[in-house]
């Protein structure tokens, strides 16, 4: 039987991308994954989660990943909501798949993990069964590479946008280093490049101050 995981990384940030990934397995071989240490990735270091990505390839059957910029989020939330977004992609990743999986774990954002399940299924090609969990990627191992792989991906491109606009930080508003690059940014030029999710209120407000000036 085969089965996949599905996770994401960057739901938070108001730097960056959100990236999605999908791992899939035969059910025999997930214990590959727990002799390798695979969880959710945020219980895992930088440097173990490098060495795991390029491990979960090479166990998986097929794997996925797909890259929502920080720009096409700003479009997309102009009408729909963050939770309809994340459906939507992950529909489309499962739909990137060669081959289809008997049952998918998905990790789930909204407070009602059937509605979430449900909502995918409807927008998906893939005759398969979807399971939607809090903490799928901590309960499922197979969820748990799909985090690695998005967190993993993830990272590298925070790390090629900060080679193009300095030093962003985590792009998490919670991050120091993120904030004050927001600030300064908002500063200099009293707008931000499209590596900036502009319908997130860390960046709204800003808009709301320049307003308030006039």
């Amino acid at each position: 039987m085969l089965i996949a995981g599905i996770d994401e990384a960057g739901r938070g940030p108001v730097i960056g991308p959100m990236v999605f990934a999908v791992v899939v397995m035969d059910e025999k071989d997930e214990e590959k994954l727990k002799r390798l240490g695979v969880t959710d990735s945020k219980l895992i270091d930088k440097e173990t989660r490098s060495t795991l990505f390029d491990e979960v390839k090479k166990a998986a059957v097929e794997y996925k990943i797909l890259s929502l910029s920080a720009h096409d989020i700003t479009e997309w939330m102009k009408t729909a909501s963050l939770n309809d977004v994340e459906a939507i992609k992950t529909a489309e990743l499962l739909d990137m798949l060669k081959v289809t999986p008997d049952v998918v774990y998905v990790d789930c954002p909204d407070t009602i993990p059937t509605r979430y399940a449900q909502n995918i299924k409807n927008l998906t090609k893939k005759r398969t069964k979807i399971i939607a969990e809090h903490k799928a990627d901590l309960n499922y191992k197979v969820a748990g590479a799909a985090s690695i792989l998005a967190k993993v991906t993830r990272d590298r491109e925070i790390e090629e946008l900060s080679k193009e606009y300095g030093k962003i930080g985590s792009g998490y508003p919670s991050d120091e280093v993120t904030q004050r690059w927001i600030d300064e940014c908002w500063k200099k030029n009293k707008s931000f490049p499209d590596c900036v999710r502009k319908k997130w209120a860390t960046v709204e407000r800003k808009a709301q101050t320049k307003l308030g000036e006039y």
